[in-house]
Parts: structure tokens; C-alpha cells; sequence
């Protein structure tokens, strides 16, 4: 059994905090519900129940660190630090140097040249590498994502699902293999948006499957509305039943959000979502990760689906995920 192997929660109730060191650089503080000025991850874990964490991770990030683009180093240092606050981490390896999503998965600029081999070796390397700063700061990743929303695949062009199927799952064997290499605690998961999409999740997941990929849980994200979030969980869970009836995967919700306008209509929806992914078969509902919610309003460019006032204090949203 490796150093630190994983200890996951039973299920996971999550937040994405990888803006948070940026946002501190800038010297931003978070307020509790009683206006009181608190470090933002005791407020998470202490006053919502928050037990786990999610951290992106880019591999040669050229922004404004103080706009929260990690590299490995400072992701562990932050992953560090939610462990010291007694949280689960998960790791989202997005294998470029800025963001990766269904629109775009672009290589590092370091990689462009690489022949589909050195592309593998590249990604098996830096795999291994971010789990060693994990592990010299006394960090096992409960979770590992290989890629942040692969709807078609990663490192274009190479990786591109609807070009090469077999690429984008040999380039998710071998992140998976890097990952087991250095703890074979740690859960690899295939993250897709729009998780109401059950013909996307049978084509990518099948394929991966049927080209021999190995992953052990499929993540999704949910971005509803205060309209459609009703409707849209319900086809979520529809689909993460699917997937467990077909390939017998766990389910964890990497990713959601809601516009901070609508307080009342995200505590909800954190809610619905909890209890129902808490309730899929055979226990394969692991979890539900919340999306940069301590955002305040405009954040980075527009970002208005945090959790947290522009007075410093949050919301209602968060409530979701209470007991």
C-alpha cells in the first residue's frame, strides 16, 4: 500500500478551489454567513460540510498566476494545504497550458512537434511528475481526472475522438498507467460535459472501452439554469445509470454550477443532485464537486457562477450540500 493511499470519503462533497491562490495573491478574503473575515477553506469544510477538493492543474502556464493558472507546483501546495485541513483531493490534469474544454484541447506548446509516441511518453512523464510534487509535499490524490471535459478527446489533433478514437484512449491508458504507477489508490476518471447527453457518453465511453481504454469512474459537469436545473438532473441521473447498467463505472459529478443571482434555485439543485447521485445503484454515486464557488460576482473575466457575494459573504447555494 503506497504512502498516504487513497481514504476517499464515502461520497464526496466537493469544490473546485483552484482560483484561490490567485485570488489571496490579490489579496481577496472570504466572509461566513455572519460576516465574519475566515481562511475560505474552513469556511467550506466547517460551515458546508465540504470534505473534498478539486484542482486543475496546466503544464506551463503562461497567465497571471494571480489569475489562478496553476502548475504543478502551486497545485501542490494547494492540494497541501486542503490536506492539512483533513479534505480529499481530486486532481484535473488538463494536458495544456491553459484551458481545456469540449471547444478546445489544445497541446502544450511544448509538445506541438511531438510524434503520436513522444505525445504518450510526454503525457506519461508529466503524469508521473505531478504526482511526485503531490506526494513531496505528503499528497495522494483520492482522484485523478486524465483531461478536463474530453467530449472529443484531448491534445488535438492526435487525441481528437472523431478523428482517432484508439489515440484518445491509448492517451487515457497511459495517464491512467502514470497515475497507478505512482499510487494505485488513487481513482482515474474520464471527465465529459453535458451530462444530460447520453448518445455523447455511450459514443466516447464505449469507444474508449471498446479501444481498450482503462479508467476507473466517468465524471460529468452540469451547468442548468434556475429553470431547467429540475429537468436537467434528471436526465443526468438517467444517463449515470446508463452508464453503470453498460460498463459498470462509478459516477462522479466533477463539476457544477449555477449563476449566483439565483441562490435559492441552487441550493436546491445542489440538493436534488446530492441525494440522487448519493442514491445510484450499487453505490456507484461517489460524489458532487461545486465549481469555483468562492467566485465573488465577474470574477476573472466574467465568472458569475460562485457561491459568494460581492459583499464578501456567500450565498445560500452552498446550504445544498448540508446533512
Amino acid at each position: 500500500m503506497q504512502q498516504g493511499a487513497s481514504a476517499a470519503p464515502a461520497f464526496a462533497k466537493g469544490a473546485d478551489i483552484s482560483w484561490v491562490p490567485g485570488m489571496e495573491a490579490q489579496g481577496r478574503t472570504w466572509k461566513d454567513k455572519n460576516g465574519v473575515q475566515r481562511d475560505i477553506i474552513q469556511i467550506l469544510k466547517n460551515d458546508y460540510q465540504i470534505n473534498s477538493v478539486r484542482i486543475r492543474v496546466f503544464v506551463n502556464p503562461s497567465n497571471d498566476y494571480g489569475n489562478g493558472y496553476l502548475n504543478k507546483e502551486r497545485a501542490a501546495a494547494l492540494a497541501q494545504r486542503a490536506k492539512n485541513a483533513g479534505m480529499s483531493v481530486m486532481l484535473t490534469l488538463h494536458y495544456s497550458d491553459s484551458w481545456a474544454d469540449p471547444g478546445k484541447q489544445t497541446k502544450p506548446a511544448a509538445w506541438r512537434n511531438y510524434t503520436f509516441q513522444q505525445l504518450m511518453d510526454a503525457v506519461w512523464n508529466y503524469t508521473r511528475d505531478v504526482m511526485n510534487a503531490m506526494s513531496s509535499r505528503g499528497v495522494t490524490p483520492d482522484w485523478v481526472q486524465i483531461g478536463n471535459e474530453t467530449n472529443n478527446g484531448l491534445l488535438w489533433e492526435d487525441g481528437k475522438a472523431s478523428v482517432n478514437m484508439r489515440n484518445y484512449a491509448w492517451l487515457i491508458n497511459t495517464g491512467h498507467n502514470a497515475v497507478k504507477s505512482i499510487s494505485s489508490g488513487t481513482k482515474t476518471i474520464v471527465h465529459l460535459a453535458t451530462s444530460e447527453d447520453n448518445a455523447l457518453y455511450v459514443w466516447n465511453i464505449g469507444g474508449l472501452i471498446a479501444n481498450g481504454a482503462n479508467f476507473d469512474m466517468i465524471g460529468m459537469s452540469l451547468y442548468p439554469t434556475a429553470s431547467n436545473w429540475s429537468t436537467l438532473v434528471n436526465q443526468t441521473i438517467s444517463n449515470a445509470n446508463n452508464m453503470i447498467t453498460r460498463y459498470g463505472k462509478e459516477i462522479i459529478i466533477s463539476e457544477i454550477g449555477m449563476d449566483y443571482n439565483q441562490p435559492a434555485a441552487a441550493k436546491s439543485f445542489i440538493a436534488d443532485m446530492k441525494t440522487k447521485v448519493r442514491n445510484l445503484p450499487n453505490g456507484k454515486g461517489k460524489g458532487v464537486f461545486y465549481w469555483e464557488p468562492q467566485a465573488s460576482p465577474g470574477y476573472n473575466g466574467g465568472y458569475n457562477k460562485g457561491a459568494w457575494q460581492a459583499d464578501g459573504r456567500p450565498t445560500v447555494a452552498l446550504e445544498g450540500f448540508l446533512n
